[in-house]
């Protein structure tokens, strides 16, 4: 039946299982009705004689001459060649009538695909992994681009990857999907990816959006895709038990360690947990899990001092083996030296002295000589009035009474309301200010190098950034103008600080996120600085994969979960060594539940993604197309026959010959 509402006219041919067959173009079928009575009439009308060797042609001129010898019309026998012609013929016809399968898939020409690589993409319940089963629908995809559509490819899911840009090169789409390596740090936030495949599609009609994940995202709800979004889930499984928390707490004689698991599966669970130290199993532990992701169930054990890495590991497997093992490292005896210059604040010196390996220096308001540098005393803690030379290294400022080279205070704010905005900063980590009354506050008006954490209704409140290679933070109000030395949130809050101000210090800064950089103050004495990664390879300073810069060093490539072992040498030899341990701890990422839908808003007013199987067409011409080819050249072999058994005689005989 021919559809005339479409741009092509479509043909529906045959019903199948899961979907039918159409031709794009039906009225080339027209061509073997033409062409195939043609190819049979000069079969009819040709001229069959039959070489025979004769003694002479002297008998045989009569009839030669006679015309009736040659009648035209002769009985159709049967021939190789000319069942080779008609199915050449055929195959060739149906490729240009174009037949195709309407499957799950695409119809645009302008194709955008987002295919997640997060951690949780590499659950093994589908073939190989989720990641291998994303690339092959994404490859299959591309194969349903008409011809000369372009597509897109974007990575999400941790650091957002580009590898081919609004091409309709089939094998460099299928390398640059091909490539695309499994990426555990960042989460699966697809705003940045929707807002790029936005941009491409509002630039081109007929676009279209494609999103092959697990559907574990987050998507925001403020933006509008201005095309079609398709969604493409894969997984199947739903159960999964992960360690989501490790800590290793330093004491006076023994470390505390703190072992949590959780169950992000919709079934009971038993596992059993393993403990490692230094590589020796140190104990095992039985647990019976209820499908509960906001509640895990914990291990506290004692252990030595001198243990220096433990491992977590459940016995067993899941689908998702990334965060089955968990690592922490010791910091028994690395102490972060503070200075505090304070006229005396009993709130903050308490607070500090209930962080483990925070050692303070004390200091008296209007100090003005400092003679310890940035790598003795990293971080210094200036409670009220500024000293008029600011001591070097890092900068924490407590209720400023005055401006200085990093902010101006203009005056008060009398009851401020706190109102964070600093989202999922690390610094506010855990910190819940909601009930946190300030009494007064500076009015600080910080530099362009300041990001605003807490504002209120007259001026910030909380503000970091960086300026001159250092680090600087600024509480606007003085602790005792609040009741926040008296909320929870106040420990956290100074913790959470410490850990930005003095990056790659203490139990805290020990413990990295996946892609999260590592970062530690190193002496202007050190002319190396090494990283040992989990699997044993070596980045150093020397050849570019550790930077240094302004008295820090810097590693970035801290994808692989494990622990990583930092060293500073001087003139070959190592003077200091440190220990960092990455792992995954991310319930998104840990919750494999694939979902079956996604909520993307589209200015169609659409918001389901749902993917049906009229939406996709598999075309067949480029088959049909080989096939003519092949059978082309076999009708050549036995049209060819003949000449091609002379040559093979003739090259026996020079064989023989030879011989």
């Amino acid at each position: 039946m021919l559809n005339a509402d479409t741009q092509h006219s479509t043909f529906n041919i045959q019903h199948l299982p899961g979907g039918h067959m159409s031709l794009i173009s039906p009225l080339a079928l027209l061509g073997a009705a033409i062409v195939g009575p043609i190819i049979v009439a000069m079969y009819l009308l040709k001229l069959r004689r039959e070489e025979r060797p004769v003694s002479s042609t002297f008998l045989w001129r009569k009839m030669v001459r006679d015309v009736e010898a040659n009648a035209p019309w002769q009985k159709l026998r049967r021939s190789l060649l000319l069942l080779l012609q008609l199915l050449l013929m055929l195959l060739l016809v149906l490729a240009l009538a174009r037949p195709f399968f309407q499957t799950q898939g695409i119809s645009g020409r302008n194709l955008i695909i987002i295919l997640d690589h997060s951690a949780s993409m590499g659950a093994a319940d589908e073939p190989t992994s989720r990641l291998e089963a994303a690339k092959a629908k994404a490859t299959q995809l591309i194969d349903q681009l008409p011809d000369g559509g372009r597509a897109t490819i974007i990575a999400a899911g941790g650091t957002m990857q580009v590898p081919a840009a609004s091409t309709s090169d089939r094998r460099e789409l299928r390398q640059a999907i091909g490539d695309i390596q499994l990426d555990n740090g960042g989460g699966s936030d697809l705003g940045q990816p929707l807002t790029l495949a936005s941009a491409l599609a509002a630039r081109e009609e007929d676009s279209e959006v494609a999103i092959i994940s697990d559907g574990n995202v987050s998507i925001p709800g403020d933006i509008r895709v201005p095309a079609r979004v398709s969604y493409f889930p894969i997984g199947r499984d739903t159960e999964n038990v992960a360690v989501s928390a490790i800590s290793l707490q330093p004491g006076q004689n023994s470390q505390t360690l703190f072992v949590q698991v959780t169950n992000y599966g919709a079934s009971a669970a038993a596992r059993r947990l393993d403990i490692y130290l230094d590589g020796a199993i140190f104990n095992a532990y039985n647990l019976s899990l209820e499908p509960d992701a906001a509640r895990g169930q914990s291990i506290v054990a004692e252990i030595p001092p001198q243990v220096r890495v433990v491992e977590a590991r459940l016995d067993g497997a899941d689908a998702l083996a990334a965060d089955d093992r968990a690592y922490a490292v010791s910091t028994l005896g690395d102490a972060l030296n503070v200075r505090l210059i304070s006229p005396g604040n009993r709130f903050l010196e308490t607070g500090l002295a209930l962080l483990p390996g925070i050692q303070v220096t004390k200091a008296i308001s209007g100090t003005s000589t400092f003679t310890e540098t940035a790598t003795q005393i990293p971080v210094t803690i200036i409670d009220g009035r500024a000293p008029a030379t600011l001591p070097p290294g890092n900068l924490l400022f407590i209720g400023p009474i005055s401006s200085t080279d990093y902010f101006s205070v203009t005056g008060e704010i009398a009851f401020p309301s706190l109102r964070p905005i600093g989202g999922d900063d690390p610094i506010l980590r855990n910190v819940s200010l909601s009930e946190v009354s300030v009494l007064k506050a500076a009015r600080i008006v910080p530099g362009s190098w300041a990001r605003v954490l807490v504002d209120s209704d007259g001026a910030p409140l909380l503000a970091v950034g960086e300026r001159d290679g250092r680090r600087v933070a600024v509480l606007a109000f003085d602790l005792h103008n609040s009741d926040l030395p008296l909320q929870v949130a106040f420990p956290l809050l100074l913790s959470n600080l410490m850990s930005y101000l003095a990056p790659g210090s203490g139990a805290e800064a020990s413990q990295l996120l996946p892609g999260q950089p590592l970062a530690l103050q190193v002496d202007a004495s050190v002319t190396e600085v090494r990283v040992t990664r989990p699997d044993g390879t070596l980045s150093s300073s020397r050849d570019g994969g550790v930077q240094i810069r302004e008295g820090q060093a810097i590693y970035v490539d801290t994808d692989p979960l494990g622990v990583y072992t930092l060293e500073e040498l001087r003139d070959g030899a190592v003077v200091a060594s440190h220990r960092y341990a990455v792992n995954l701890f991310s319930p998104r990422e840990s919750t494999i539940a694939a979902q079956r839908d996604l909520t993307v808003p589209q200015t169609s007013g659409a918001q389901s993604t749902i993917s049906r199987e009229r939406e996709g067409r598999q075309e067949l011409w480029r088959w049909l197309a080989l096939a003519a080819l092949v059978i082309l050249v076999v009708e050549w072999l036995v049209y060819q026959r003949n000449g091609l058994a002379y040559l093979r005689q003739r090259w026996r005989q020079r064989r023989a010959a030879a011989r």
